[in-house]
């Protein structure tokens, strides 16, 4: 049974190498004119055919291998994890963005990259041993049904989420546009339990962020409004970041936008299409990207008049996290001209990924297949051995290079965090009803007589303590931003200078 199995084993590499190799050539019957008068091999063919042997002798290597592990291992060892596990030996002697991406990872990676997903709309964290909302999305089922961040999801359809991981929690939550999933909530403020039963809907992701909310929770995307400059901020590059920036831009443009600060700061890339798109809303013409690949067919992306952004001053802020397509918008406008960049030298990510589907679309090899490079012909990519006087990445133009301390940038990732963190309305209005509530606690009824002044204080102490805050919950102090004032002097003496 066991040389039946094996020799099934090495059937399977065998069928695996034949699709990996090229085609054998036909030969020719003994008595045709071909076989009377051969071509004569020429050495690249010889090298060829001792290349292919030893790509056949090293697939039986493995093929035994994965045989003797699992028949003599000393424990069982699933079949799967094995075969996974040599998938990601090979892609390890790769660069470290070719990865392998497994049955159970395929719909986090999917969700990052289409930027939308079906659920209720909720960021989720895992608070002190507790299942805790960050913040709900504007307009998601969630948000309309008045969970707030900081409430603490106990069950998930009646089940309880004690001891229960990020992943699992997150599978529960999503789902099909249209299904429904009940949830128990104990509310931050108040600490009121409810239960509420949600319709998922596709949910949006928010890429495109401004500097602080309207009333409506909706972005405000202008900074300065009596010198109007604007202000939009990127977090990531998904299928509908583009489309989210040109509405920022056409609502900019009604509020008569004079100046623009596009934030790349921390922002990790995404999809090559999305760089592209939003770089040729500010260039009306000219090289956007080029990409070069040893089997890709050389790409050059150009930009298109209709639909451009110009006429008014442009800064680019990066620091050392801004990777991938940040640097290519970021390296486009800077190589047009059309954009100072601002902060420090970008991460140098300059290589294009495609996703292939495995096993009908079930997993996926995420595989380099091509570079790209910057309108002026220069390199981005910062290989293994790169130094930093080579040239990789994107560089801040002269005498903007403004570098922020280990303080600086942990003082302003706060904030931004506690930014982008949304109270809803109905959580505002929860906390005007407690602190309310606590403010009767303590207050004289008309009845009562008045209490001595040195026993007062205690009760008024009480009810500061008790009562909650949104200053409580969020950084004591704004952080101060250097990278973004450099851009507001830049911007401001070009203003005064038109």
């Amino acid at each position: 049974m066991s040389r039946i199995f094996r020799a099934s084993l090495w059937l399977a590499s065998l069928v695996a190498l034949a699709q990996a190799l090229p085609p054998v050539a036909i030969v020719a019957a003994p008595d045709s004119k071909e076989a009377q008068s051969p071509a004569k091999d020429t050495k690249a063919d010889a090298a060829k055919r001792r290349s292919d042997a030893e790509y056949y002798e090293l697939y039986k290597v493995f093929a035994d291998t994965m045989y003797q592990v699992e028949q003599n291992y000393v424990k069982d060892v699933d079949r799967r994890e094995l075969m996974e596990a040599a998938i990601r030996g090979v892609l390890d002697k790769l660069d470290p963005y070719s990865n392998y991406i497994s049955p159970n990872e395929l719909s986090r990676f999917n969700t990052s990259v289409d930027g939308q997903f079906g659920g209720i709309g909720i960021h989720i964290v895992m608070d002190g041993g507790q299942l805790k909302i960050l913040s709900p999305l504007v307009g998601s089922p969630a948000y309309e049904a008045g969970l707030q961040a900081g409430d603490a999801i106990v069950s998930i359809d009646g089940k309880s989420t004690e001891k229960i991981t990020l992943d699992e929690a997150v599978k529960r939550l999503k789902g099909e546009a249209g299904t429904k999933v009940t949830l128990t909530v104990v509310h931050r403020y108040g600490g009121k339990r409810e239960t509420v039963t949600l319709e998922r809907e596709i949910i949006q992701l928010d890429t495109v962020r401004g500097e602080r909310r309207n009333d409506d929770d909706s972005w405000d995307f202008m900074l300065d409004h009596e010198r109007k400059i604007g202000y939009i901020r990127i977090s990531a590059f998904s299928r509908e970041t583009a489309h989210d920036l040109e509405r920022a831009l056409q609502q900019l443009e009604k509020e008569h936008l004079r100046g623009l600060v596009l934030d790349l700061r921390n922002n990790p890339g995404g999809l090559l299409k999305s760089a592209t798109d939003i770089s040729d809303l500010f260039i009306s013409e000219g090289v956007i990207v080029s990409t070069k690949g040893r089997n890709a067919v050389p790409r050059v992306v150009t930009a298109k008049q209709p639909g451009t952004y110009e006429g008014f001053p442009m800064v680019v802020l990066v620091n050392h996290s801004s990777a991938s397509a940040s640097e290519i918008v970021a390296a486009c406008l800077q190589d047009h001209h059309r954009a100072v960049v601002i902060g420090e030298r970008t991460w140098g990510k300059g290589s294009v990924q495609n996703v292939i589907e495995l096993e009908d679309g079930h997993s996926a090899l995420k595989l380099t297949t091509a570079s790209y490079w910057r309108p002026s012909g220069h390199n981005i990519h910062r290989f293994p051995d790169a130094k930093d006087t080579d040239e990789w990445g994107v560089m801040p133009d002269k005498g903007y290079d403004v570098k922020l301390s280990e303080a600086e940038q942990y003082q302003l990732m706060r904030n931004r965090r506690d930014r982008d963190i949304l109270e809803v309305s109905h959580a505002k209005a929860a906390l005007a009803d407690r602190a309310g509530q606590l403010k009767q606690q303590v207050a004289p009824s008309a009845n009562d007589k008045q209490p001595a002044a040195d026993k007062s204080a205690p009760a008024k102490a009480t009810a500061a303590k008790a009562t909650p805050t949104k200053v409580a919950a969020k950084t004591d102090k704004p952080a101060v931003d250097r990278q973004l004032d450099k851009a507001l002097e830049y911007l401001n003496g070009e203003l005064a200078r038109k």
